[in-house]
């Protein structure tokens, strides 16, 4: 889809507008949230009273909404409540570019850059649907297995949402791109990729005896 068009897409604004590489760009929607929805960790920054701050959190997609949380008394989120504008970035790397020149080296990659304003959520049902989706976030299934927060818990938490409305997905893919004049160089050039693998589970034993890996924990991890 052109990056220009808005069906299914994010809404294009002026701090949003795709710029320097244009055709790595997209604000198709299927594009951002299948980096959000593969991606771990998002980095949220704001403009506090001592300067700009930037912090790394958990996050989870429901539909077109982003979901950040914390402790009730979480200074960062406290001031993203109070309506300032927010900016949460998520990155995924792919591989490490290696070109002939010092100047083409480069990375592969997938990363999504939204704006906007988050809302604090009091809902306790949607609070309770936040919470799942962040455990099936980390392994599908898993709601399904742990203890569900109590509404103390849910109280003592500071939920964020965040409307998927503002922003664009970059991708770059592909090898080097080198100068014609350094392709006779005798020097390797080549992508080496890179992914975010699970290690072997680690149980922790609790007072009710050992328990089986759950499928959902398993699966995680690539066959050796």
């Amino acid at each position: 889809m052109p990056i220009d068009e808005v069906a299914e897409s994010l809404t294009v604004t002026p701090r949003d507008t795709l710029r320097r590489k244009r055709e790595r760009g997209s604000y198709d929607r299927e594009v951002i949230n299948s980096v959000l929805d593969e991606a771990l960790v998002c980095h949220v920054g704001f403009g506090a009273e001592h300067g700009p701050v930037v912090l790394p959190m958990t996050y989870a997609r429901v539909d077109d909404d982003v979901y950040v949380h914390g402790a009730a008394g979480n200074d960062m989120l406290r001031h993203l409540a109070s309506g300032i504008d927010v900016c949460v970035t998520v990155t995924l790397l792919d591989g490490l570019v290696f070109a002939r020149s010092a100047f083409h080296h480069s990375m592969n990659y997938r990363c999504v850059v939204l704006f906007g304003r988050a809302e604090r959520v009091t809902d306790l049902d949607e609070m309770s649907t936040m919470v799942a989706a962040l455990l099936d976030h980390l392994a599908p299934g898993r709601s399904a297995d742990a203890r569900p927060p109590t509404p103390e818990e849910l109280r003592a938490t500071l939920i964020l949402r965040l409307p998927i409305h503002e922003g664009s997905a970059k991708v770059r893919t592909g090898g080097p791109i080198d100068d014609e004049e350094d392709l006779g160089l005798p020097i390797w050039a080549g992508v080496l990729p890179t992914a975010l693998v699970a290690g072997s589970p680690v149980s922790h034993e609790g007072t009710g005896g050992p328990l089986s890996v759950p499928a959902y924990v398993s699966e995680r991890v690539l066959p050796t």
